[in-house]
């Protein structure tokens, strides 16, 4: 069997492992990604996408964003606790940023991505099943399916981005891992007040519930028990908009129409550390967060640009991708951000999803508190927008 030699080799050709291959482009780096699903055309996943305008900005150098069909700018987020006073919004002007967000869909991503992956010297293959990886001091090994055939490539470096399927077997490497016993059901929904930009995040005892603008209409993040979602899921379209008319409350009005619901579990996850021998962890195989205040994919794809550009810059150096010294660099300017995103995610959720009358009064007084000193606004709101650098 032949093996062939690649400088990268990328197993995971979601959006996070192509923006990664897209930084690379054109700069003489051999890459391989390898993608288990089939062509965009093929993957229908109706996601909302929050994308913070350190996302856009990103997207905009790799040329992605131009080619996206629709995105709905998100121009005030207003954030509220369910049965408790205060309140905060946040606005460009709090951030200094002409918009806080985006919101698009998963799919529209997925595919605009694959189309600037074209003719850019990047090898992607879809349909490739990892079965085996190993790694040495020199190289790293992978064997996969493809169309029938098994393949067997080596690289310098091995960049994980597939969620976190196959780094589970790399010995040292662990995961940390707590489960919220919640589950977040998503849908497009319609309302009856049409409310342009104003994206919503609201807290109750069973977790957020987040109303994001999309086009005319909003997409749903709504987190409930693992036994609310079934329920949820299962009801008849009627019975389901009363429901989560009951539970969000009148700021949109009724809501008078839902497009196909979806679930699923919602846990905290991330690998200690995030790299190993000839082996980097991007996007949710590096960490995987709670869908509040839209931080995952934005931080996941911070975590693509940020190795490329220290892959870039090993190379134009002439020195070696993919060594300790070059990975032990790369896991250092990660790790602020990536604790500050677990951190300010997994804090939301055990402070405003409880029951306690204490603990939500004094939700509710941070919340105006923070309404009112423009300084901490400004402070929060570029690190939800840029990360822990702000």
């Amino acid at each position: 069997m032949t093996t062939v030699n690649y400088d990268i080799t990328i197993i995971g050709g979601g959006p996070v492992g192509m923006a990664l291959a897209l930084v690379l482009r054109d700069s003489g780096i051999s890459t391989l990604l390898l993608e288990a699903r089939g062509m965009p055309d093929e993957v229908d996943d109706p996601r909302p996408l929050a994308l913070s305008h350190g996302s856009r900005l990103i997207l905009q150098r790799l040329g992605v964003w131009q080619k996206l069909s629709q995105n709905t700018s998100i121009e005030t987020i207003h954030v509220s606790n369910r049965g408790g006073l205060g309140r905060t919004v946040l606005t460009p002007k709090d951030a200094g940023v002409p918009s806080l967000g985006y919101v698009v869909n998963y799919h529209d991503l997925y595919r605009s991505m694959h189309q600037t992956l074209q003719n850019c010297g990047t090898v992607y293959l879809t349909g490739a099943n990892v079965t085996q990886f190993d790694t040495d001091k020199d190289y790293g090994h992978v064997q996969f399916e493809h169309q029938g055939e098994q393949k067997n490539v080596t690289a310098k470096l091995l960049v994980l981005a597939d969620g976190g399927r196959l780094s589970a077997q790399i010995e040292d490497i662990n995961y940390e891992t707590h489960d919220y016993e919640q589950w977040a059901v998503v849908a497009n929904v319609k309302a009856e007040l049409s409310q342009s930009g104003i994206a919503y995040e609201r807290f109750t005892p069973d977790g957020p519930v987040a109303l994001l603008p999309s086009g005319d209409n909003f997409a749903l993040v709504w987190t409930v028990s693992p036994t609310a979602a079934k329920e949820i899921i299962a009801l008849d379209e009627t019975s389901f908009l009363i429901r989560l008319h009951q539970h969000f409350g009148d700021r949109v009005g009724k809501f008078i129409g839902a497009g196909k619901r979806s679930g699923f579990p919602l846990a905290l996850k991330y690998a200690k550390p995030n790299t190993s021998q000839r082996i980097a962890l991007i996007g949710n195989a590096a960490q995987t967060l709670h869908p509040v205040a839209g931080q995952g994919f934005n931080l996941g794809l911070r975590d693509a640009y940020e190795l490329a550009n220290e892959v870039l810059k090993t190379f134009k150096t002439h020195k070696e991708i993919g060594t300790p010294e070059m990975l032990a660099i790369y896991s250092q300017q990660r790790q602020i951000d990536s604790a500050a995103g677990r951190v300010f995610t997994d804090s939301l959720i055990k402070l405003f999803s409880n029951d306690n009358p204490l603990i939500k009064h004094a939700c509710g007084f941070g919340l105006s508190a923070l309404d009112c000193f423009p300084p901490i606004k400004r402070f929060v709101a570029r690190r939800m927008i840029f990360g822990a650098r702000g």
